[in-house]
């Protein structure tokens, strides 16, 4: 099945939609990464969104389509963690019931945020594949409405709002790090970026550790990958074999894909506290661990998308107080 990219005018409809609903998170200039880089480098603070995450605006933008029959049914998603949160919140707005289904491979620290808002959980398996299965059993014998964490086009054209500020705040962008999962948010930024800037290129990183959008654009279709722990476990999960928007999106729009390892996620993460004065979670920190690894190619102003904040500050004290940021995972 053929499915229509999401457009330029998509990302601007929902950016009406979702007004007064998501925060226009600040850019600001990393006086450190620039100076590494020898290019403006600069810091969209997703992170700082109500919800902790960039998630907010897609699943903002989903909940307001839908009519009053759908909200009284009810939403169900599986996440790896911020989709559900977002979701949670948007749905509470709304008065709505919302059920999210999670894998055992979720941390606890967002499990326990999910729950906070209201939202019922369900802890199915150890895979996003697995949580899925829930859901879809959820949807056929009670009758909830399905809102996928990234290949929909109204998370997706939610999602790309960020790119509008991007372009806004910095017009004359020439790169854009953005984290690379499932692919609605590099879709979503992808469309509107190259939409206004059509030259900007956009470049997705993710972990080395079962990188499913990365494995797919390889093998040109999507596939199936082994998830595994990682400090980046907001980027796992499959991009699902019958994927219709973002494998297509990214193949078209992404100029770039750059693999971390754990120990560089890690001095990603660290610089952005110790330098930036930023608490970040592994996926968010991908950017800036591209351009301390010196595996990211720039050439003029970059913007790096900081995505979320949602770690577990046990783990984000552990790694901050560790000499050579490496201890992480065995």
């Amino acid at each position: 099945m053929v499915t229509e990219p999401v457009t330029l005018a998509d990302i601007e409809t929902a950016r009406e939609a979702i007004r007064g609903r998501v925060l226009r998170t600040p850019m600001v200039r990393s006086n450190a990464l620039s100076e590494l880089a020898g290019v403006p480098v600069l810091l969209k603070l997703e992170h700082h969104q109500t919800t902790g995450s960039f998630k907010l605006r897609g699943a903002s933008n989903a909940v307001a389509r839908l009519d009053q029959a759908q909200k009284r049914r009810g939403v169900v998603a599986a996440s790896t963690g911020n989709h559900g949160r977002a979701l949670a919140y948007a749905a509470s707005l709304e008065g709505m019931r919302a059920t999210i289904c999670l894998s055992r491979l979720v941390p606890s620290n967002k499990v326990e945020e999910i729950r906070r808002l209201g939202a019922e959980i369900r802890i199915v398996g150890k895979s996003q594949d697995d949580a899925q299965e829930e859901v879809e059993r959820l949807v056929e014998q009670e009758g909830l409405i399905m809102i996928p964490p990234f290949d929909h086009a109204a998370i997706i054209a939610g999602q790309g709002t960020l790119g509008l500020e991007i372009v806004e705040d910095v017009p004359d962008v020439t790169s854009v790090l953005v984290p690379l999962s499932g692919g609605g948010l590099i879709a979503g930024v992808a469309a509107a970026v190259k939409g206004r800037a059509p030259n900007a290129r956009i470049v997705g990183i993710s972990m080395d550790r079962g990188a499913a959008m990365y494995a797919s654009l390889a093998a040109g279709r999507p596939v199936l990958v082994e998830e595994s722990e990682s400090l980046a476990d907001s980027l796992g999960g499959g991009i699902g074999l019958d994927n219709r928007f973002t494998f297509a999106m990214a193949r078209a729009l992404v100029d770039e894909v750059i693999l971390l390892d754990e120990e560089q996620i890690a001095a990603g993460i660290v610089h952005a506290y110790r330098e930036e004065r930023e608490i970040v979670e592994g996926a968010a920190a991908v950017g800036i661990a591209a351009i301390l690894a010196g595996k990211a190619r720039l050439d003029g102003p970059t913007v790096i998308v900081l995505s979320g904040r949602n770690i577990d500050m046990n783990q984000h004290l552990k790694l901050i107080c560790s000499e050579s940021a490496s201890s992480w995972p065995e």
